[in-house]
């Protein structure tokens, strides 16, 4: 009896207990307070578009940037020569590869000239239609172009060419493989090609443009003047030495053979010597 009466009371008990307090017990960390978190920051995007000068990006295309880069210098010599900016552009583009190639690289030979018998100058060694051939080397790409007219109108199987229009560039092109220019036989095509898919005419008509306006411009009325142009170049004849040549011309013999890549100071007849610098942009 007894033995009941103490299981009753600890039942009791229990069921007290359990009805007691129904807050609920809540265990925490402490923070380590060497533990440091870290916060990404957001990244800040600007989303204005940059603007860039196109007046001053290079073309990607590498013909289009060759233009760019001598487009003035074609003109320059068509002003002087007569000979179509087109067509000088043309046989830049085509002959030096775009200004890729060896020649046009480590010689600014930009046209592919070979020494010949007149040249005293610098030259470089290149295979072409045969083993290691001498071609002249220039000190600017400049002077390539220079040589190029100087080429061009001094020798006579070319002469029938400047009975042309100066904006005929399929004649030109034809003209010059007819008169021994170049071997291949589709060389006039690719000439003409390039002019017409890089629109090279507008730089012959920019030219012939300036010359019709400066024609116009000028007064009827007034006594027509020669125009007496400073000799830029010497002929070689008999005789020449380059320190007389220096004294005729006012320059110094180390400014000729700068002025002409010269590593001697032999001449030979009917050599050409440029008497002043030609300039880097005109």
């Amino acid at each position: 009896m007894r033995f009941k009466s103490l299981f009753y009371i600890a039942m009791i008990s229990l069921f007290i207990a359990s009805c007691g307090s129904n807050k609920k017990i809540v265990t925490t960390k402490k923070r380590d307070r060497n533990t440091t978190k870290t916060v990404s920051k957001p990244v800040v995007v600007n989303e204005k578009p940059v603007k860039t000068n196109r007046s001053t990006e290079v073309p990607k295309d590498k013909v289009a940037a060759y233009v760019l880069q001598f487009k003035d210098v074609s003109m320059k010599e068509m002003e002087l020569y007569k000979i179509p900016a087109s067509i000088t552009l043309a046989q830049g583009i085509l002959e030096s590869g775009s200004g890729k190639g060896r020649l046009a690289v480590e010689a600014n030979n930009h046209f592919g000239i070979k020494c010949h018998t007149a040249w005293t100058g610098e030259r470089i060694y290149h295979d072409d239609d045969e083993d290691q051939e001498c071609f002249r080397k220039y000190v600017s790409p400049n002077y390539s172009y220079r040589d190029h007219s100087l080429f061009l109108t001094e020798r006579k199987r070319y002469e029938s060419l400047f009975n042309l229009d100066q904006d005929d560039y399929k004649g030109w092109a034809r003209g010059l493989r007819k008169a021994g220019y170049a071997t291949d036989k589709k060389y006039p095509q690719k000439l003409i090609s390039l002019i017409e898919r890089y629109n090279l005419s507008q730089y012959d008509a920019i030219v012939l443009g300036n010359a019709a306006s400066r024609s116009l411009n000028a007064s009827t009325d007034a006594p027509t003047k020669a125009v007496e142009n400073k000799t830029d170049r010497h002929l070689v004849q008999a005789g020449d030495t380059l320190y007389n040549i220096s004294k005729k011309y006012n320059v110094t013999v180390d400014q000729l053979k700068t002025y002409n890549s010269l590593t001697s100071t032999s001449l030979t007849i009917g050599q050409v010597l440029f008497l002043k610098p030609i300039p880097k942009d005109f």
